[in-house]
């Protein structure tokens, strides 16, 4: 007898899966993932050969949402018999008829708080005879309560997110997640320390802490620093992963504590993410925002002095309703005042559901971009700035990729997916991090050679 290769899955026991939006998003799904698999379920890469679908989708904004509604109509069309479409994620668990509406071949809609049912949705919604759409939208979210032994992590190379928390009992106006995932959750930290092990067996080299908000984390269950004590003991638990990086904090919320351990940590990069959204008073006051906009003079100043290079990253919201010129142009120098290393510019977008959806939206399009590119064009010149002090010196770099004698990765200075890279002229070991000495200087990216 010949060779054989190896047996395909029985086609009833596949799936394919597609996520969409955010990092945290990415950790849902790698959940899901798990769960299918430990259900005999295997995964293809090709659409054709999957007997179970899902679509993992965003409803942040509306552009998301657009994205998502796209994916599902291009999946729904090409459905065969016997395969089945399931819809879940955030924009699944906000707004589940309106899916449904627009995409008839939709089978189940799973909401995005309890992900971790999927097995059964997906064995309700293959039973034989069923002809409506199943609907699972539990109102509790159970991040932190209901582990069911599922790593919450999403490894991409040797980098990996690890998600310490989920939901947000913030009010911010503009803001639909506390309608998608609820209040505030934190994960048990064992639970965490334990997939941080589990990342560094795989051989992980940075770990990036995620939540909506990573700076309460701990506060649902009455800590006061459980961020600062978790890169504490965190750090004692990994001494081999090299990289922990810490995103998503909220202005205020970084104590003196919090600096303390970043400062005295070798292992947390320099590097700190506030989304800010503006810095006029009024407007962050309509956005239900922390308004003491010294607060980030304060701390930048304290952050800068105790972590030198340290790398400061924020995001601004444009076109908030009644943004005046004055209120506007408060922004601009604000931004050029502070001299951030990253910034992200958002139009605002008019959530129905949220706070400031009984504002009117009285800025117009065409003004909320303008307003965009003005700040980016302060901001530009800033980043090249920062970039070309590079020059010269040397910069510990994770390699992600390489190929025709170049070779790209990110330094301490660069998140995952949202910031800049590093590019080296000559080949070097992916998944290693290695010395590159910067030799040239672009708005976002630095050229350098490796030493």
């Amino acid at each position: 007898m010949g060779k054989q290769g190896k047996r395909k899955p029985p086609r009833e026991r596949t799936y394919f899966l597609l996520s969409l939006g955010c990092a945290k998003n990415t950790v849902d799904a790698e959940g899901m993932a798990t769960l299918l698999e430990r259900a005999g379920f295997e995964p293809v890469s090709l659409l054709q050969h999957a007997e179970v679908v899902i679509v993992n989708t965003c409803g942040f904004i509306a552009p998301a949402r657009e994205e998502s509604l796209a994916a599902l109509q291009e999946l729904a069309d090409a459905k065969r018999p016997g395969q089945v479409l399931l819809a879940a994620g955030c924009w699944s668990q906000r707004d589940p008829q309106a899916i449904l509406a627009a995409v008839p071949g939709v089978d189940g809609v799973l909401g995005t708080r309890r992900w971790m049912d999927v097995v059964d949705v997906v064995q309700r919604v293959r039973q034989p005879g069923r002809t409506e759409p199943v609907l699972h939208l539990p109102d509790t979210p159970t991040v932190g309560r209901d582990e069911r032994d599922v790593p919450r992590v999403a490894a991409q190379g040797a980098s990996a997110y690890l998600k310490i928390a989920d939901g947000c009992s913030r009010t911010c106006a503009f803001c639909a997640i506390p309608l998608i995932k609820g209040p505030a959750v934190s994960r048990p930290a064992e639970r965490i320390l334990d997939e941080a092990a589990m990342l560094a067996e795989w051989g992980v080299k940075e770990i990036v802490l995620i939540a909506q908000d990573t700076t309460t984390y701990g506060r649902d269950v009455g800590g006061q620093d459980g961020l600062a004590d978790l890169l504490e003991r965190m750090a004692a638990r990994v001494p081999q992963v090299p990289w922990l990086r810490v995103m998503y904090a909220f202005p205020g919320a970084i104590t003196p504590r919090l600096i303390e351990v970043m400062a005295d940590l070798p292992q947390v990069l320099p590097y700190v993410d506030i989304p800010l959204q503006h810095a006029h008073p009024d407007v962050l006051r309509r956005m239900r925002r922390p308004a003491d906009v010294d607060w980030m003079r304060r701390t930048a100043a304290t952050l800068r002095e105790r972590i030198p290079g340290i790398a400061i990253r924020t995001t601004f919201v444009v076109g908030f309703p009644g943004e005046t010129d004055a209120e506007f142009a408060a922004l601009v120098d604000f931004v050029a005042e502070m001299a951030f290393d990253r910034v992200g510019v958002f139009t605002y977008s008019h959530e129905e559901g949220t706070p400031a959806a009984a504002l009117r939206d009285d800025v117009p399009e065409a003004v909320k971009e303008e307003r965009r590119g003005a700040v980016m064009e302060v901001q530009q010149p800033i980043s090249l700035a920062k970039n070309q002090a590079l020059v010269g010196q040397t910069l510990d770099v994770l390699v992600e990729g390489q190929g025709e004698g170049l070779s790209v990765g990110r330094s301490y200075r660069d998140a995952p997916e949202i910031d800049g890279l590093v590019l080296m002229e000559e080949d070097a070991p992916v998944g290693e991090i290695v010395a590159v000495e910067v030799t040239g200087a672009m708005e976002y990216d630095v050229v350098g050679r490796v030493v």
